[in-house]
């Protein structure tokens, strides 16, 4: 089997309270479909929890706007902690999650009405795409993007989608392309300057001389989900002043306080791994075979980004498509690239929770 990056499964976010910020996230993103909720021990990411098995609860929600969704991730054998240090521009790691929205501004006027956190201005990039930075009750960065694509019209109140990218800090972003636009598949660069970037104040509290690469994938993705997923863009960016930059989970586990991990949905595992593994990216966790989610199963990997940034692979065995009526859909034996058909993914949309 050959590797298909089928899109961005979901942006994992590390919180103190899943049930509290998911009815935010619901309320102000229409990210309301529930996939999975499953309590459970984490055993195969020790090497990421401090050497010892952590306890946790999970939930995987997704709009059907389209975009990619959330795994709301939760210790519950330990206290989540925050990062010690103010998270600034030039530390390494995800600074904030992208959102698609179908209008900038009647996104921007719902969350003034709502009395969201927003924390920059409507802008404009090169390309023309507006955009604005809003933080979640947690401090968490989201940027709000036009959307390139959309699903289904669910009028949600916030004009807004799931998951359309993420920006993430790099110490060296020639380096990173070797992962996010050879192996990703993000291979066309639509933006690709230096300078200091005036959004990017909502990032810093100080204006700092960057370089930044917005990355996007020229084809159609495929893939069971692909439709729903959609497309998405990767922004890498790379503070030009050499010293004083930290990891953003330094001394930190994985599952904390914060953006843990960028999951994409794959098909073709093992020529993934190989793939990975001649580029100098070894899975750094495998679970080789199905790994129960309790209402949903799948192969998951993960690797490092040169800034040891964690991305994880899910190769989806089975996914429930009507918790109500049993319906599950096992895709182990599907053929690879083949779109779920569109009355399977809108029933989907039967698992909303108000």
């Amino acid at each position: 089997m050959k590797k298909i990056i089928c899109g961005i499964q979901q942006m994992g976010i590390g919180v103190p309270n899943v049930q509290e910020i998911w009815k935010w996230y619901r309320q102000n993103f229409g990210i309301n479909i529930k996939v999975f909720e499953e309590a459970a021990e984490a055993p195969l990411m020790i090497n990421y929890t401090g050497g010892k098995v952590q306890a946790r609860t999970a939930t995987l929600a997704l709009s059907m706007e389209g975009g990619g969704g959330f795994e709301i991730w939760q210790f519950t054998s330990r206290a989540t902690e925050k990062a010690s240090f103010p998270i600034n521009l030039g530390d390494y790691g995800f600074y904030a999650c992208k959102i698609k929205s179908r209008n900038i501004e009647k996104s921007y006027a719902f969350f003034s009405q709502n009395k969201v956190e927003i924390i920059s201005e409507i802008t404009q990039n090169k390309l023309g795409k507006k955009s604005f930075f809003i933080k979640d009750p947690n401090g968490n960065l989201f940027q709000i993007v036009e959307g390139r694509d959309f699903f289904k019209n669910t009028k949600h109140p916030s004009y807004c989608g799931g998951v359309a990218g993420t920006i993430i800090g790099v110490s060296d972003i020639d380096q990173s392309l070797k992962l996010y636009k050879d192996i990703l598949g993000y291979s066309t660069i639509e933006v690709d300057e230096t300078g200091s970037i005036e959004n990017y104040l909502a990032l810093s509290n100080e204006e700092k001389l960057v370089r930044r690469v917005i990355l996007a994938h020229p084809d159609q993705r495929k893939g069971p989900f692909a439709k729903l997923l959609g497309p998405t863009e990767i922004e890498l960016v790379q503070a030009l002043d050499p010293t004083g930059h930290k990891k953003i989970f330094e001394n930190r586990f994985w599952g904390d306080w914060g953006f843990i991990h960028l999951c994409f949905d794959i098909q073709g595992m093992d020529a993934l791994k190989k793939e990975c593994e001649a580029s100098n990216f070894p899975f750094t966790v495998d679970s080789a075979d199905t790994f129960d989610m309790g209402e949903a199963g799948g192969r998951f990997s993960y690797i490092e980004d040169p800034d040891g940034t964690l991305i994880e692979f899910v190769e989806t065995h089975k996914v429930p498509i009507l918790k109500k009526l049993g319906w599950y859909i096992n895709l182990k034996n599907k053929k690879q690239g083949k779109h779920l058909p569109n009355f399977i993914l809108h029933a989907m949309g039967l698992n909303k929770v108000n």
